[in-house]
């Protein structure tokens, strides 16, 4: 009897196994930053008052001052936005209600500032909340700005400018709000109380008269009588 073959003895043909990615982006294409399930590439924009302050303000301030590199010209470090919660001392769920409304107009979770002693005249513990910071840099800094100038401003009541004797001698700006309810991402159905804050614009002016050309031409609605500290 001759022996017959059969597919079961016929060799198996292995499929290539698939080659790990080299790191470092060596031999294959890089991986976009941000994709979707469909191939797309997301692109996020560059905040609209950035990308002003970069072709408008800073040839602007370059002109006038004389300046002769662009990175003699003064930018926004941070901003840095403080609330003070005294009522938490009796009720924890104010500090949460209002820290939820700082996020929503910050776009950014807020820290718990505790006491850092005891206060017995004022019923404070070492320890206990008391107050909300957050700090924001970058595109958030600038969307905050745009919005701050462009929507909550207008917004105050009897709205005639912001005060320009916010400086502190250093071109850093403070400006104190007294509702929170003046940004539109705060739910007003939902706001607990009317929460005031202090809004500080750090720069890197070194001046006060630098610092408000700055922000001007960025925008900032300062009192037209005001001109100067």
């Amino acid at each position: 009897m001759s022996a017959q073959k059969t597919d079961a003895a016929a060799p198996v043909k292995q499929q290539p196994k698939p080659k790990p990615a080299k790191k470092g982006g060596e031999g294959q294409a890089a991986a976009p930053a941000m994709a979707v399930s469909d191939g797309r590439e997301v692109k996020h924009a560059a905040p609209r008052l950035k990308t002003y302050y970069q072709e408008k303000v800073v040839p602007s301030l370059m002109e006038s001052r004389g300046l002769k590199n662009p990175f003699q010209v003064p930018r926004l470090v941070k901003i840095v936005i403080n609330s003070g919660v005294s009522a938490a001392r009796e009720n924890v769920q104010i500090l949460e209600a209002v820290r939820y409304d700082l996020a929503m107009l910050a776009g950014q979770w807020p820290q718990v500032r505790r006491a850092s002693k005891s206060i017995s005249n004022f019923k404070l513990r070492m320890g206990m909340p008391i107050g909300l910071r957050v700090t924001l840099r970058g595109d958030r800094m600038y969307e905050f700005l745009d919005r701050l100038i462009s929507v909550a401003s207008p917004r105050l009541r009897d709205f005639r400018g912001l005060d320009a004797r916010g400086f502190d001698g250093r071109g850093n700006y403070n400006l104190g709000l007294r509702d929170q309810m003046i940004f539109p991402e705060v739910n007003v159905e939902k706001a607990v109380r009317q929460q005031g804050m202090n809004i500080t614009i750090v720069t890197t002016a070194g001046g006060d008269d630098l610092g408000m050309e700055l922000l001007r031409l960025m925008g900032m609605p300062f009192k037209a009588a005001a001109g100067g500290n």
